[in-house]
């Protein structure tokens, strides 16, 4: 690669497997290599010119060397900037230092030119080792015809001197040039290393936000349509069986279906705009926990008990503590009616010594162990209570009834 293509390519590398585009805008780099073909044209004409104005009697030949470098350039040297053939930009070097040689023989003047070779040297080098080879080439091809005609008298020693120095110059910029071009491009590997891990990063985080989005929706629709919807499978089975021989107790129990199906169409709509329980919409805690406990009764037919006396009115839960809490007590007595063959159930909520708000859900019912049990509803339950920074016990054992436990830090 040349130093040219370097310089395009000293930045974030593009997908695909390139080196990477360039540091430029295609604008800029177009700018770049006008700036390059203008100064080859001043150059060679001032040299055209010095060659026209001067007394020299191997005019011809210098005008010749000063053609071939022309089309030279116009052939290889100009397509090889644009292109990166290394073969082209080989041949033109190669007719640089012949050219140089040519004109330093016969007429040192024009080594000012020397101020253009060396910089196309490092333009047109694929690497530092072929940019100092060909620097030494046209250092020597400037320094040899005029160290014989200064050993041989005709001229005194000044065009050599100039040329080391020219050549010393371009060595350490080509040096300095090409560790900033490596540099940069170590910044770009690292920025492109970057912005992939950004990408994985944002694409997990995405991932992560779909499967807890998902556990949400999990959760809500758990502990209240899918509990709605159990509600109303044990009514209208109730109902049919109380049909034939006590059709008011049945009519009661289809009027419970309609209030049961309403209130889930309600949360569903809830859900859809903000997560929040309806039972919390126009009222308390309390409030909700005894409508809750109530339904329930009616629903089963079991002595269903609500404590709430040690509940402060100012207790100072969030919304989202409520919901726990509210949900917790859905959940619990869902159990009960699914699982528990219960006779009694008690709803209590308190305030803790630690100043945790606690809702417990007892039942005299079979049991079962804890440990070998394992419900969506609960793990959804947890889940729910450690959002907010609260836990849930589960105690019970087979034969002896169960107690569930939700509590949430009080502010």
């Amino acid at each position: 690669m040349t130093v040219g293509s370097r310089l395009r390519s000293a930045v974030v590398p593009p997908p695909g497997g390139d080196d990477g585009g360039p540091p430029l805008s295609e604008r800029g780099w177009r700018v770049t290599v006008l700036v390059l073909h203008v100064a080859f044209g001043l150059f060679v004409s001032l040299a055209v010119l010095d060659t026209l104005l001067s007394d020299v009697g191997s005019r011809a030949v210098l005008l010749s060397a000063l053609g071939v470098l022309v089309v030279a350039y116009a052939t290889l040297g100009a397509p090889a900037v644009t292109s990166r053939d290394q073969r082209r930009a080989t041949a033109y070097l190669a007719v640089l230092v012949g050219a140089v040689g040519v004109l330093a023989w016969e007429f040192p003047e024009l080594l000012f030119l020397m101020f253009l070779a060396f910089p196309q040297v490092w333009f047109l080098a694929e690497s530092v080792q072929v940019g100092l080879l060909w620097t030494g080439a046209l250092t020597v091809a400037a320094t040899l015809g005029p160290l014989v005609h200064w050993r041989e008298g005709t001229e005194p020693m000044s065009g050599p001197g100039q040329t080391l120095v020219g050549a010393a110059f371009s060595v350490a910029m080509g040096l300095w040039v090409t560790r900033v071009l490596e540099q940069s491009r170590e910044r770009a590997l690292l920025i492109r290393e970057l912005e992939s891990t950004r990408a994985e990063l944002a694409a997990a985080h995405r991932e992560q936000g779909v499967a807890a989005e998902r556990e949400r929706w999990a959760r809500e629709v758990h502990d209240t349509l899918a509990q709605g919807y159990t509600s109303i499978v044990v009514l209208a089975q109730t109902a049919a069986a109380q049909l034939p021989g006590d059709p008011g107790a049945a009519a009661e129990r289809v009027a419970l279906i309609e209030e049961v199906a309403r209130e889930n169409l309600a949360e569903a709509r809830a859900m859809v705009a903000a997560f929040a329980p309806v039972a919390l919409d126009s009222s308390t805690l309390r409030e909700a926990l005894e409508r809750l406990a109530e339904r329930f009764g009616r629903e089963t037919g079991l002595p269903t008990r609500l404590d709430t006396a040690a509940l402060a009115d100012d207790v100072g839960l969030t919304r989202a503590e409520e919901i726990v809490l509210l949900r917790g007590a859905q959940e619990a007595l869902a159990n009960v009616r699914r699982h528990a063959a219960a006779s009694a159930v008690v709803l209590r909520i308190g305030v803790g010594e630690a100043g945790q708000v606690s809702v417990h859900v007892s039942d005299d019912g079979v049991g079962f162990d804890p440990e070998a049990a394992a419900g969506v509803g609960l793990a959804g339950l947890r889940d729910r209570a450690e959002q907010v920074g609260g836990a849930v016990d589960v105690v019970s054992a087979p034969g002896e009834g169960t107690r569930v436990t939700v509590q949430v830090p009080a502010r």
